[in-house]
């Protein structure tokens, strides 16, 4: 799946993932490939892209996180990488 991170100045990431893990309003929610379509807030924490090679961490804060034909698009209010 395709997964965009991105900050109010820049894109933190963009490209192939296996798995996101991110922190929701109301918990952590883990998203898969062909994951049915999907919005959420975003609360603040880790969040975790797991490509083919290797995981890559974020601290965000705000924001939202959608789930639309296999790409996932986290616009986040403020994310650093961890």
């Amino acid at each position: 799946m395709h997964v965009t991170v991105i900050a109010p100045d820049r894109a933190v990431f963009d490209g192939e993932a296996e798995a996101v893990t991110a922190p929701a309003f109301d918990g952590q929610v883990g998203i898969l490939p062909h994951h049915a379509p999907f919005l959420t807030m975003l609360g603040e924490g880790r969040l975790t892209v797991r490509a083919a090679d290797g995981a890559k961490t974020f601290r965000v804060r705000g924001g939202f996180l959608q789930v639309v034909d296999d790409t996932v698009r986290v616009v986040a209010e403020h994310a650093t990488t961890d």
